[in-house]
């Protein structure tokens, strides 16, 4: 299968999908001393993931530390996925840093067999648009796989570069993390239909109604990691239109939740693997230069867990 068939294959199965659930971003496990990859704890938390309704499965991407990642370990993550996952769901892996490099992961993600790539933002350099531009299209060029582009901190197109990704073959979709709805709307009428877009923002729930807005309705939910219930509730309730549901778990969960994310960098991810350890997953520690909760932070956490579960009990 060519590069086209496999960009329109994995374009129609995802846009068939997000319409039944979340797309997860699952943790990568580690041993305790935070050294190597935990394979068995990180079969079992892919396994939970498909249990409980996820619909894709981004792996060594953020939530999944892949800045933390030697080659070997990514292989490793990245095979597990595909075993694990067994055709259940589409498997997307992350790849960054520069072109170079990033192309280096394609390639191993290709060669264990995953179906797309989430291309994150390039590692320390803020470019010029026609600089992002060639970035994204040195790897898309060369891919054996489709590419989504994820746009956030360095990384902020234009309608019109989206448009020139959006004719490459390879290119299927845009995640964005940086909610500049107005230029959302450009860009949407730029890459024409076909094109798929992902709220992306961090506790992308939060700003479901924003994105949902302007035609953006999937997104990435965190949550999903250590809480599934609580971030299928709040699909369900989206998807039904229920406004009142949804405010409920915002309140009550989501909104607490980005208040305990916000005191400390790096809890955007420390967060979600504290919770899964909380709720009794073998995903380890986050890696340095990520520090995990304690104290206070754990103890609001573990209550919000709990008032989580008995909003949707």
């Amino acid at each position: 299968m060519d590069i086209v068939d496999r960009a329109e294959a994995l374009r129609t199965r995802l846009g068939e999908q997000m319409r039944q659930g979340v797309l997860a971003f699952p943790l990568t496990s580690f041993t305790e001393d935070g050294e190597q990859v935990d394979v068995a704890g990180f079969a079992t938390h892919l396994r939970r993931h498909l249990d409980t309704g996820a619909v894709a499965l981004f792996v060594a991407c953020g939530t999944g530390e892949f800045p933390s990642l030697t080659e070997q370990e990514y292989r490793t993550v990245v095979r597990e996925a595909v075993t694990v996952t067994a055709g259940r769901a589409p498997v997307l892996a992350g790849a960054g840093y520069g072109w170079a490099q990033a192309r280096r992961f394609v390639t191993i993600a290709a060669e264990e067999g995953v179906d797309g790539i989430l291309l994150m933002p390039p590692y320390l350099a803020r470019g010029s648009q026609s600089g992002m531009v060639e970035h994204v299209r040195r790897v898309a060029t060369t891919s054996e796989l489709p590419l989504i582009v994820y746009q956030r901190d360095l990384m902020a197109l234009t309608a019109a570069s989206v448009a020139e990704l959006s004719g490459l073959p390879a290119v299927i979709g845009l995640k964005d993390g940086h909610s500049n709805f107005l230029e959302l709307q450009r860009m949407q009428l730029a890459a024409g239909s076909g094109f798929l877009w992902f709220n992306g923002s961090l506790t992308a729930e939060m700003q479901y109604r924003p994105y949902a807005s302007v035609g953006i309705a999937p997104y990435s939910s965190a949550v999903q990691s250590f809480l599934p219930e609580v971030s299928r509730a709040f699909f369900l309730a989206a998807r039904e239109g229920d406004q009142a549901r949804m405010d409920e778990l915002l309140q009550g969960f989501f909104s607490p939740l980005v208040e305990i994310r916000d005191r400390v960098p790096g809890y955007a991810v420390a967060l979600v693997k504290a919770g899964a350890r909380l709720r009794g997953e073998q995903v380890g520690p986050v890696r340095a230069p990520l520090v995990d909760p304690d104290g206070s932070d754990l103890d609001d956490l573990a209550a919000l867990i709990e008032t989580g579960l008995a909003l949707v009990r």
